[in-house]
Parts: structure tokens; C-alpha cells; sequence
């Protein structure tokens, strides 16, 4: 398996509705194309934390943003997004 952390800073006052979004849109694709979502948790500086993983996280991550049902999520939640950070990680 392999794992990505996510750190996305939401623009302010926009966290709440980012949340809202990625609960209804994203989560549920995510997990419908064979992903494992840990998570999500938020901070007090508006920052939305989560843990992606897939045993093939490249390919899939790629499939998943081609999709047509990826595609159909509009507006996308990531609009309220001010930053986003991705670090792959592998257990030792």
C-alpha cells in the first residue's frame, strides 16, 4: 500500500464549505475507485488534513482526476483552497 498525506489551507472563512464538498463529492469517489481515506481531520488555522492511500497511488491518482465523475464534481470543492501540500509516505 501506498500512502500520501494531504495538507490543504482553506482560504479564509471557506473551510467549513470545503468540508461541506469534499464529504459529499470526493470522499465518496474516492472510496468507489479503491481508496483508503484516513482521516479527515482539521486544524484551528483552517488547514484540512487527510491520509490517501491505493496500492498503486501514481495510476490511480490519475485515473481518478480523468474520470468523468471527477470531472462532473462542479464547482470544485478545491476553489476554497489556498495551498495544498502532498508527501508521499512509506512505513519503515
Amino acid at each position: 500500500m501506498q500512502w500520501e498525506l494531504r495538507l490543504y489551507r482553506a482560504k479564509e472563512g471557506e473551510l467549513d464549505a470545503f468540508v461541506h464538498e469534499w464529504r459529499r463529492h470526493v470522499l465518496p469517489l474516492r472510496r468507489a475507485n479503491g481508496f483508503d481515506v484516513l482521516g479527515p481531520w482539521v486544524t484551528a488555522d483552517d488547514r484540512f488534513v487527510w491520509i490517501l492511500g491505493h496500492d498503486d497511488l501514481t495510476g490511480a491518482d490519475e485515473a481518478y482526476y480523468a474520470s468523468p465523475e471527477r470531472a462532473a464534481v462542479d464547482p470544485d470543492p478545491a476553489r476554497h483552497l489556498e495551498e495544498t501540500t502532498h508527501i508521499r509516505m512509506e512505513a519503515r
